[in-house]
């Protein structure tokens, strides 16, 4: 874990921690409504507040160095025996054969893509992400959503103490000079939360029908969703069951049981 801060993506995490302290020292140096706290004595939301801030940088860091669900083995130790077994449980006329990655050479699991970015192939692939430098997927898909709704509502907070503390002046210029920093302060915070807001609510959606952003974004490329029609999806229990089993069951699924299951021509 400590190996993978120091690589790539060690520039991103500390630009992104630096960030979010440099914001946090803006709002409590001008006069906002946590310093105006802070002067009374009230030292409650102050608190909150940094707690929250705090909160969403650990979430950051476990979800950005958190293995995503990497495909180490041909074989899922706990889940299969080995891929004869499987593959024997599975009708192979309604089911897709399982595929060998090209690059890395092990053999995918059902919903597993290899990431270019990682060079692994990654279980229940969503999308690899810029912003956390890792993969999203199978073992840190949910732990990325409540990320974002922890973050989500460090900003909206970050964003009404910013607006608490917009002083006014006789002029444009001494306007500008006392509330400059704000300014730039409110200004991040407002775009990274339009930002947080959009991923969260395609997250949400995506969960909801129990897709990913792969398979969403390239479905007609996917070959074990051909067969299905554009509004179906083989891995749709309903919402409720599919935010039940995302958020509360922490297991490895074998998705090639489901696809079987809901295949167009079950054997």
């Amino acid at each position: 874990m400590v190996q993978n801060m120091f690589r790539t993506g060690f520039l991103v995490r500390a630009t992104h921690t630096l960030l979010t302290w440099v914001i946090t020292v803006v709002l409590f140096l001008h006069n906002t409504d946590l310093r105006r706290c802070e002067e009374r004595g009230e030292l409650l939301l102050p608190a909150l507040f940094c707690l929250l801030v705090v909160l969403s940088v650990l979430l950051y860091f476990a979800v950005s160095l958190m293995d995503p669900g990497f495909v180490l083995t041909d074989t899922v130790k706990g889940v299969q025996g080995s891929n004869e077994e499987m593959e024997s449980m599975i009708p192979q006329s309604s089911t897709p054969r399982l595929r060998r990655c090209g690059y890395c050479l092990l053999q995918q699991p059902m919903r597993a893509k290899h990431c270019q970015t990682c060079k692994r192939c990654v279980r229940r692939f969503d999308h690899h992400c810029p912003w956390i430098e890792n993969c999203v997927g199978e073992r840190n898909h949910r732990w990325f959503i409540v990320y974002l709704l922890v973050q989500l509502l460090a900003l909206l907070w970050a964003l009404h103490i910013a607006l608490s503390g917009i002083s006014t002046s006789i002029t444009w210029e001494l306007w500008f000079r006392a509330n400059g920093f704000l300014l730039a302060a409110l200004a991040v915070v407002a775009i990274f939360s339009v930002v947080v807001v959009l991923l969260l609510g395609c997250h949400l959606y995506l969960v909801s029908i129990n897709s990913t952003t792969w398979e969403f974004m390239s479905r007609h490329r996917i070959s074990y969703l051909k067969s299905f029609k554009d509004e179906e999806n083989p891995f749709d229990r309903g919402v409720f069951c599919n935010l039940w089993d995302f958020f509360c069951i922490c297991r490895t699924v074998v998705w090639e049981q489901v696809y079987q299951r809901n295949s167009p021509n079950p054997v």
